[in-house]
């Protein structure tokens, strides 16, 4: 399971080191591809081939479905890490995740998300003031812990 949260810088390259423990937890190839909030998800090999099954089921003669399928699916790449444990980020997903060198990576259990540091901060800010709010609304007062 992924968790935490690494700042990290990314080279003018579009190369960015993943910490390690999660580099073990990715495998040896993984793929990459665009999130849902701006951000890039990464995912090992077998979690992207469940989510893959559960695009699969999604009826084709629906609008929703055929465009969210385009969306996630034509930004996706298969990668790898080099020697230093570093993974090469494509320009269009740089682009879209609006990444300039700071960034975070965090893990969120069956994916790691790569946030620029702008957008990391202001989801952190707006989550942290709601957080009270959607624990309510997600768990009903049934959250142990």
């Amino acid at each position: 399971m992924f968790m935490g949260e690494h700042h990290h810088t990314i080279d003018d390259k579009g190369r960015l080191i993943i910490p390690a423990k999660f580099r073990e937890e990715l495998g040896e190839q993984f793929v990459i591809t665009r999130g849902i909030e701006n951000c890039i998800y990464a995912y090992s090999k077998d979690s992207w081939d469940k989510i893959v099954k559960q695009l699969e089921t999604l009826p084709f003669t629906k609008k929703d479905a055929r465009q969210f399928v385009r969306f996630f699916l034509s930004g996706a790449t298969v990668a790898e890490f080099d020697k230093q444990g570093r993974v090469n980020i494509t320009s269009p997903l740089i682009t879209y995740a609006n990444i300039r060198k700071e960034c975070v990576i965090i893990g969120v259990g069956d994916r790691l998300e790569i946030w620029s540091d702008d957008h990391w901060n202001e989801f952190f800010d707006t989550a942290q003031n709601q957080l009270s709010d959607l624990a309510e609304n997600l768990f009903e007062g049934n959250l142990n812990g």
